[in-house]
């Protein structure tokens, strides 16, 4: 399988990420792509990815601003994500998106400057030829518009948005638009997030096939067994078991069309 979002350039894996690398290819995760939330985590997903290119297993990079981040920017923030973009390694654009929840650590940035440092990503993807992979929490209609406006210039495919969620109105948009749907482990967990009014389950049982990437966030959402601990890579084996249940599906066919999308979305 494929793990198409994770964080191994956080801080929770600084001491021990080349055993969490490690587990994951020996598990059977043949890929992991590496992303962004800023300048220097970007940075540090690069480097991550030149290290390991191997028959048993690769890593990638994507490299981006997060919405949470677009009022702490370097004056020349954009003009470094392009030279960073250019890496060999890095196969998107991203985290980039709008973010309109209010969480306890970090207060709602102005939705202007969000709306402005997406567009900026957006603009850049198109110059790379590079898709996006988008964060979206309750900012679903601004995103929309704003990607509506730019689609005739973006990629074929555009990108993925990632852990996705909204309600089955908002999925289908999405999906018009061309891009690929990016679940997590926290397709496990009972009950609805803050905010939303769709399970993610049942957004699963709506998303076509074809169009479902697995990812894992770590060291974020950890699926259920391991809920209350620090995710891995290696997890997005269990989050694809679970869509397999829920597509009533094998498992066997889920990591093998996972795998081709992120293959046809991200060219690796």
């Amino acid at each position: 399988m494929i793990d198409v979002h994770c964080h191994l350039n956080f801080h929770a894996f600084e001491k021990d990420y080349d055993d969490v690398i490690k587990r994951a290819f020996q598990k059977g995760v043949a890929k992991i792509i590496n992303v962004g939330t800023k300048i220097d985590s970007s940075q540090k997903a690069v480097e991550l990815s030149e290290k390991y290119d191997s028959p048993s297993g690769e890593l990638y990079a994507i490299v981006g601003v997060h919405p949470h981040h677009a009022d702490k920017l370097e004056n020349n923030w954009i003009e470094e994500l392009e030279k960073m973009a250019r890496e060999p390694k890095v196969v998107a654009i991203g985290e980039t998106g709008i973010d309109y929840f209010r969480y306890k650590s970090n207060e709602i940035v102005d939705p202007k400057l969000q709306k402005n440092v997406f567009i900026k990503q957006i603009e850049l993807s198109i110059k790379l030829n590079l898709p996006l992979q988008i964060h979206n929490r309750h900012a679903g209609k601004d995103i929309i518009e704003i990607l509506s406006s730019y689609k005739s210039r973006l990629m074929n495919p555009p990108g993925m948005f990632h852990c996705m969620s909204g309600d089955i109105d908002f999925l289908k948009k999405v999906l018009d638009l061309g891009f690929y749907i990016g679940f997590d482990g926290n397709i496990t967990y009972d009950g609805l997030a803050p905010g939303e009014d769709t399970s993610l389950v049942d957004l699963v049982r709506a998303t076509p096939i074809d169009r479902i990437l697995a990812e894992t966030d770590s060291p974020f959402l950890t699926p259920v067994p391991h809920r209350g601990r620090r995710n891995e890579p290696s997890y997005v084996i269990i989050v694809g078991q679970f869509l397999a249940k829920i597509k009533s599906v094998s498992d066997e066919k889920i990591a093998q069309q996972t795998t081709e999308n992120a293959h046809n979305l991200f060219n690796i």
